[in-house]
């Protein structure tokens, strides 16, 4: 079995479909057949189910996928850092970003990443921090921007960003949140908070109980510009991060306080598999990112009263 075949099978695997797995690859679709067709023939199973609408893997195909993903990157991995002693950054990544995150920074960083690194590879994925937590421990992904759960981590973590979560409401709707805003004073709102899917609803609930109050929110939403159009909209009130809330805070549609000491605060960390070398590549794309949160940020200061803390 060659590395050859193998990036062929995990391209196809990716894509689902050949057409589109050969043209990824640059080589046309009769190629891509026939080194599946030998792998098939050289392990004596069948890999794919073949149907009108694309390919899907069997249960021989999804365990021979497990087996080499760990070995192509480890080879793309060698080759990126080959070149670095040249100066040069090139490669894929691979990174999973969470929904406050995506929608606060990927237009900006993907266009600097186009512009500083251009044979860099970048694919960008947007989930909870629990499912992109697995993701990075499977190998789906190279590493993850997540919120920072209160369990232990088994991957390597660094923090990127800290910051104070926004009590927020609609500007002009006659809400007068008390001078010391304590973050029990919640539980007299009509509330909209994410699932208890969410990342960012486990933080609320942990801090509900942590001042003996237990969070009942009118509307769950998981989707974070929905709920800052909601709060934009409505008589509700959210308590979210403040980069989350930029677009409205700066438009005026809504008004951001913060909590008295200790408020609520969350923290975003970048993680990987330490199982696994982090490429050249990664780090840049971080950084990167790092970078414009801790702009965003900065920028989105100024909306909230008081005057916003802020740690890197």
């Amino acid at each position: 079995m060659e590395l050859k075949q193998m990036k062929y099978l995990l391209c196809l695997a990716e894509e689902g479909h050949v057409t589109r797995a050969a043209r990824r690859l640059h080589i046309v679709q009769p190629a891509l057949s026939m080194q599946i067709a030998r792998l098939e023939a050289e392990f004596g199973r069948k890999l794919f189910n073949r149907t009108r609408h694309g390919v899907s893997l069997t249960p021989a195909g999804a365990t021979l996928v497990q087996l080499v993903a760990p070995i192509v990157r480890d080879a793309d991995r060698a080759a990126d850092e080959m070149a670095r002693l040249d100066g040069r950054i090139s490669g894929r990544v691979r990174i999973g970003l969470i929904t406050s995150v995506a929608q606060t920074t990927v237009a900006s960083f993907s266009a600097k990443v186009a512009k500083q690194f251009p044979d860099v590879q970048l694919s960008v994925c947007e989930g909870y921090t629990e499912v992109l937590l697995d993701w990075v421990t499977t190998g789906e992904i190279d590493a993850a921007l997540v919120n920072v759960p209160r369990h232990k981590l088994a991957l390597s973590s660094t923090t990127l960003l800290e910051e104070e979560m926004v009590f927020a409401y609609r500007a002009g709707s006659g809400i007068v949140p008390p001078k010391r805003l304590r973050f029990e004073d919640v539980a007299r709102y009509n509330l909209v908070t994410p699932s208890k899917r969410h990342g960012l609803r486990l933080i609320l609930d942990n801090r509900a109980a942590e001042v003996g109050i237990e969070l009942k929110p009118k509307l769950e939403v998981d989707t974070l510009h929905a709920i800052a159009e909601v709060v934009a909209t409505t008589d509700l009130v959210t308590v979210l991060p403040s980069i989350a809330l930029a677009q409205m805070l700066a438009s005026g549609r809504i008004s951001g306080r913060l909590f008295a000491a200790p408020g609520i605060s969350r923290a975003i960390a970048a993680v990987h598999d330490d199982r696994r070398v982090l490429s050249a590549a990664t780090s840049a794309v971080i950084e990167i990112i790092r970078g414009d949160l801790v702009a965003a940020a900065a920028r989105t200061a100024r909306y909230v009263t008081p005057k916003r803390r802020l740690s890197k």
